[in-house]
Order: structure tokens, then sequence, then C-alpha cells
């Protein structure tokens, strides 16, 4: 049985693989500066639409985190976004018209872009609302992880994405362009975590958090997967299956020691929830290009009419990463 699964997963892999070349040819590049990419440089790939009022504080938080290069997928945005990111120096640009929910919901263009550009780096993939934090971020860069894990011995390195909220409702924060949303979306669930593993892939399932006791107290099991393997050594052969939640060879996903130790892990801090929020469930709900059909955001709509309060009791204020790694959260492992 296990040889049998190995195979199978070996030809889902080159399925998916062949699958990103095809989506590959639904991307326009804007701005190639790729040539002007080094060896050794750290990587950053992702896609966007709409984000014109983020982009400044994402770009500048990974450029302070070490980011070399930024490799970006621009959804047919009509808010001013593409130009800004066209304008960056650092930025190689890429734009398509094509159904985000068809494209893997965006894996399916960037792995496309990861098989030409990433081989032999490390590269970080992330959503425009999530900021990784990993042990001594303020005072090592991101390459000084990856050297470590080189070190190591180690191609992929764990995240769980922990959803930051204000207080008080979501309509009431007024975040302005070029802001640290973490200014606004100081609090998160300290606890309130339920742990699986997929006998499959390997990888932990992690769900709860503020949008499972909120938009999914009646559907536990439906609530957002919050696992990740954003930072991965690049080998032409790999691809991500289920957003970064999981990715192939499935080895790539025992980020976590599951035998009861540790393993050094990180944060993606997870901006969702500022006054943005409320017009972007109401676009995604209705473009259903989210993952089945936006069903997440259709819940959103449905609960709360996308505007809740998810502050709590038990609602912890951010500080840094050592209070997350205390919290069991995260954890630093044994880099010192």
């Amino acid at each position: 049985m296990g040889i049998l699964t190995s195979y199978r997963l070996r030809l889902r892999r080159r399925r998916w693989r062949l699958r990103a070349l095809l989506k590959g040819r639904e991307l326009n590049a804007v701005a190639d500066r790729t040539s002007a990419i080094a060896p050794d440089d750290v990587l950053l790939f992702c896609t966007f639409r709409n984000e014109d009022v983020r982009l400044p504080f994402f770009f500048d938080y990974y450029r302070k985190l070490g980011i070399n290069h930024f490799i970006m997928v621009d959804n047919d945005s009509s808010d001013g976004g593409a130009e800004f990111a066209k304008a960056q120096p650092d930025v190689s640009l890429w734009h398509t018209k094509g159904a985000y929910g068809d494209s893997r919901y965006g894996i399916d263009w960037l792995t496309y872009l990861q098989g030409k550009y990433a081989p032999g780096h490390w590269a970080l993939t992330v959503d425009v609302d999530e900021f990784f934090v990993y042990p001594f971020c303020d005072t090592r860069p991101v390459s000084a992880l990856a050297e470590w894990l080189d070190a190591s011995n180690v191609r992929s390195f764990g995240a769980l994405m922990l959803d930051m909220y204000p207080k008080g409702r979501i309509s009431e924060t007024r975040y302005t362009k070029g802001q640290n949303p973490f200014e606004i979306a100081r609090w998160f669930d300290p606890g309130n975590y339920v742990i699986s593993t997929n006998k499959l892939l390997r990888n932990l399932w992690i769900q709860g958090g503020p949008r499972a006791r909120t938009f999914f107290a009646g559907k536990p099991k439906q609530a957002p997967a919050l696992n990740k393997v954003p930072f991965v050594k690049w080998r032409k052969s790999y691809t991500y299956t289920s957003s970064t939640h999981m990715i192939l060879p499935r080895g790539l996903n025992l980020v976590y020691d599951q035998q009861g130790g540790e393993k050094t892990s990180g944060i993606l801090l997870h901006a969702k929830f500022l006054n943005t929020f409320n017009d972007r469930v109401s676009e995604e709900a209705g473009r259903g290009e989210h993952y089945q059909a936006g069903r997440e955001y259709k819940s959103y709509a449905e609960r709360h009419g996308a505007d809740p309060d998810l502050w709590c009791q038990w609602s912890e204020q951010y500080i840094n990463w050592r209070q997350l790694e205390i919290l069991g959260l995260m954890s630093k492992g044994n880099w010192a």
C-alpha cells in the first residue's frame, strides 16, 4: 500500500505540474526584472487582486525582513495596485484575467513561476494580508533562517496562521494606505486550536481561532485550515496542493515534530480583519472564486453581516514572537 500510495502521489504531482505549465499561458509579463535575481536571494511569491491599500506596508515589511525579490501575479486589479507594484524596482509582475478558482486559487500561476525562478532558492509564498514571523525575526534577516535551515538539512518550514483582529466591530476600524495593520488588529486567540493528522500527506491539520468560534461555531469541521508550509527550499518538481496548507512531495509537510518534541516553526500574522473586510466579503461571496465557490466568505456574510466583534475576554494583545513562543504557538526549537 505504501508503494502504491507513493506512486499515486507522484502521478498527482506530475499532473499538477503539467496543469501549472498550461495555466502559465494565462500570464503576461508586465515588469520582468528576474535577471537581477542573485543565486542566494530569498524570493517571495504572491497573487493579489485590488490590494492597493495593503501593498505599501506589505513591501516595506518584507524588505525589512530581508526579501530580495518579489514575484507577483496581479489577477486583473482595477484599484491602482498593479501600477504601484510595477513601479517597485525589486518586483517582477505578471498580469492575468484568468479565473482565480480555475487556477487552484492562484496556486497554478505561482507553481509555474516557481518552476522557472525558484529552484535553488528559499521561496516564501504568502498572501498580501499574511506577515511571516519566525524566531529572532526582530534581530536576524530571513536569510539567516534560510542559512540555518540549509545547515540543518531542512527543506521546509511550517507556520501557524494566526488571525489578528481589533477590539470592537471591524467596520469601526480605519485602516489607511501604508499603515501597519497591527496597530489596529492587535489581538489574537491564544488557544482554541484543534489539531488532527492527515495520514495521506503527513501534515497536521489545524483549525480554530476567532473564525472557528464566531463564523463556524455550529460547523467546526468547516472552519478554515490554519496550518501552512510557506517557506521552502524550492526544487522544480515541487508543487503546493491546497494553497500553502500542503505540499508535495509529502515529506515537506513534516514541519512539526509529531512525536512530542519540538521543531523550529513560525507564525503568519493574518491581517484579514480590517474595515476593508466588509467590502471584500460582499465581492468574493458574489464572485465565488475562492475555495468551494466562496463558502468561507458566504459564511462570513450570513453569520454577522461581515461585521462582527471578534474580541472576547480570552483575547491576547500581540507583543512579539517571544510571546507567541511562550504561548506554544511557535518554537525556536534548537536554533539559538
